[in-house]
């Protein structure tokens, strides 16, 4: 058969609040974003580019770093709070075999190809980083079918939404 591959991050207490809740709103607009990249005739690159957008200029507003957006972005700041890719292909195999591309000669997406949009940010305690954001991470992770017209989450019926995972909690 094949492979499925999701992540929800749940707040322990139940509820989303202060900076939790600031930056899952942060990595959720960034996957939306990055889901939306994911279509015929764009390159599996642009889904990790829009999402990267999303969370730096996130990271800025929160003052997690400091500057502007494209010089995060070209320096690499980011990557002490998002450190890998926004997704792999899916299939037989969790992390399927498919070539990627490279920098500057990415893969086109074609419809029938599966990936997974799963972008994060974690936050390691250090003398630079606002104390109210240390040892906080999220991740949120849905599996995306290219389609003829755009895309479908294979994973929609998972909730995500802030509201619909506190009250999931609720009824637990």
């Amino acid at each position: 058969g094949y492979a499925s591959d999701i992540t929800r991050t749940f707040p322990v207490d139940g509820h989303f609040e202060g900076p939790r809740k600031a930056l899952y709103e942060v990595v959720l607009a960034a996957q939306v974003r990055a889901i939306e990249a994911v279509r015929p005739g764009n390159r599996f690159s642009d889904a990790h580019d829009a999402a990267v957008r999303v969370l730096v200029r996130g990271m800025l507003d929160l003052g997690l770093l400091q500057g502007e957006v494209d010089g995060a972005i070209e320096s690499g700041a980011y990557k002490r709070f998002y450190m890998h890719r926004t997704g792999h292909w899916l299939g037989l195999d969790v992390h399927d075999a498919g070539d990627y591309g490279a920098e500057g000669n990415w893969q086109p997406l074609v419809p029938g190809m599966v990936t997974t949009v799963e972008p994060g940010l974690y936050v390691r305690p250090a003398d630079d980083v606002p104390e109210r954001f240390w040892n906080i991470g999220i991740r949120i992770e849905d599996d995306v079918l290219v389609t003829p017209d755009g895309n479908e989450v294979l994973t929609a019926a998972a909730p995500k939404a802030i509201e619909d995972i506190e009250a999931l909690m609720r009824a637990a």
